[in-house]
């Protein structure tokens, strides 16, 4: 199980992201979920979290209207797994790493993939 959870992102791109995890990947929502905002003036948070399994289905570069923070947290190799369905979608920049003896969590920003 990997927890994903993105800041800086409006809800469409937050929804975006999910799509496209949820098409690689089994999700905890309905497939008819969508980020929901919560009123205040506190910046959103995005979190869902995902199954990996090693047959995802690829998914191609999809736009986003901005860039944003993703934070996986989960097994290593899920993890790993996550991060490569989102790498086939969005251009990834890794911004930083922590592991533990079972888990480990990566920031990445996540952006429009160019050609």
């Amino acid at each position: 199980m990997v927890t994903v959870s993105l800041t800086g992102a409006s809800k469409e791109d937050a929804a975006t992201v999910f799509d496209v995890l949820r098409t690689a990947f089994p999700i905890d929502r309905p497939s008819d979920a969508v980020p929901q905002e919560q009123p205040g003036d506190h910046p959103a948070v995005w979190t869902a979290e995902f199954e990996p399994t090693r047959e995802r289905i690829p998914t191609g570069p999809t736009p986003l209207e901005g860039s944003l923070t993703a934070t996986l947290q989960g097994g290593y190799v899920a993890v790993d797994q996550v991060g490569e369905a989102l790498r086939a979608a969005f251009a990834v920049h890794e911004e930083g790493t922590a592991s533990g003896d079972q888990e480990k969590e990566v920031d990445l920003r996540l952006g429009t993939k160019r050609s």
